[in-house]
């Protein structure tokens, strides 16, 4: 798959915006600020529908503007499809497929890519919820259904948060609470298909990380990841936590959640938050059978980040039947020394597109330019192809 045309219209910095793609590797050039990246944003918000660099909507809607629109034609084969999402100020966001309604989060099912950038860092350096993040919109693009669970998850997690606020508010006791347990029942039974979906994610991506890492940095330090679970004890918040500490292999995650919740209650009731969940959950980045995030150098920080994302990739090109997703490398390679800039380059090459935004056009390696686009201030000044490729 790839995004022959992007549209936009009162996105960020752009009032109107009209780029024509193809197959194949397209460099976008500007200075810091121009809107390079505003660009490549859009495109992984229809896959993930979030943004890589703020949490909300109302970033992303020009100034002065009451909605945002952002309208890509995709192709695969002799098949096209139009995606429009509408970002509205106020109220719900809108979507369509081919003109008709359809609900925004059924865009991941039909929007594939992957997306690099410095921000990455923090997922080997980072909070939990920077991994947690990281795993839940790969699992939505793989399965865009687990974006309604995720979305009743927090809407049940709030309402649980909100009842143990009251609770201990009023000084009740555990006893006394009988609606928790109703809370408690739906708590379990979504947050136990989010940690077992993860957990099998965090499998499935094993062999294609341990052959990405190898690519880019060339030697052996099995990199590996372990989840974190707090229906298993586990404190993400502990610096020190044991990270071979192993799940209890004795009873199902149903009956491990519900188990932890009863633990837990007087605690929960004390502090006024649920304690236990798929939100305080962690996976555990281990190089040479340390953890990453406090033995890793800068490189190989950089490197298993990197890896991350093309076992990302990998699995997304496995599993899907219209092709392989999109690469977005958003000023990644300034980041890199030479030699993982070559590695990384050739680790991507047989991707169907490739998208890359730089500063500096120098930083990107040569089999990466292909074709040159040129932004300054919100808008396309130019393009050029280097290649007749």
């Amino acid at each position: 798959m790839h995004v022959a045309r992007l549209s936009l219209t009162d996105y960020r910095n752009y009032e109107r915006a009209e780029l024509v793609l193809g197959p194949g590797a397209t460099v976008l050039v500007g200075r810091n600020g121009q809107g390079k990246t505003n660009l490549v944003e859009s495109i992984g918000y229809l896959s993930t529908l979030g943004s890589h660099r703020v949490s909300g909507d109302q970033a992303l809607i020009r100034a002065g503007a009451d909605a945002a629109i952002i309208r890509a034609l995709l192709a695969h084969g002799d098949r096209e499809l139009l995606i429009e999402l509408q970002l509205n100020r106020q109220g719900a966001n809108r979507a369509q497929l081919n003109r008709s309604p359809v609900k925004t989060r059924e865009l991941p099912r039909y929007a594939h890519s992957v997306l690099f950038a410095p921000e990455d860092q923090a997922i080997v350096r980072g909070e939990p919820s920077v991994r947690r993040r990281m795993l839940d919109e790969l699992l939505v693009q793989r399965t865009p259904r687990l974006s309604g669970v995720m979305a009743d998850y927090e809407r049940v997690l709030k309402q649980r948060n909100s009842l143990l606020k009251s609770a201990r508010a009023r000084g009740l006791p555990v006893d006394r609470l009988p609606t928790l347990d109703i809370w408690d029942e739906r708590l379990v039974a979504l947050g136990a298909e989010l940690i077992d979906q993860r957990v099998a994610l965090i499998d499935e991506l094993a062999s294609p990380l341990a052959d990405a890492y190898h690519s880019i940095v060339d030697d052996d330090h099995a990199p590996r990841l372990r989840p974190l679970l707090s229906i298993d004890g586990a404190d993400p918040d502990d610096e020190n936590a044991d990270v071979e500490a192993p799940a209890d292999p004795r009873a199902d995650t149903r009956a491990r959640f519900t188990e932890a919740l009863r633990v837990l209650r007087p605690k929960e009731l004390e502090r006024g938050v649920t304690l236990a969940g798929p939100h305080r959950d962690d996976v555990v980045l281990l190089l040479n059978g340390l953890p990453a995030k406090g033995y890793a150098s800068h490189g190989e920080s950089w490197s298993f980040a990197l890896a991350l994302r093309l076992a990302s990739a990998e699995l997304l090109r496995r599993d899907s039947t219209t092709g392989d997703p999109v690469l977005v490398l958003d000023d990644v390679f300034a980041e890199l020394d030479r030699m993982r800039r070559e590695r990384l380059a050739a680790a991507i090459g047989g991707f169907e597109q490739v998208l890359v935004t730089a500063a500096v056009l120098e930083d990107v390696p040569e089999p990466l330019i292909a074709r040159i686009v040129h932004i300054e201030a919100g808008r396309i000044v130019g393009e050029e192809a280097t290649t007749d490729a």
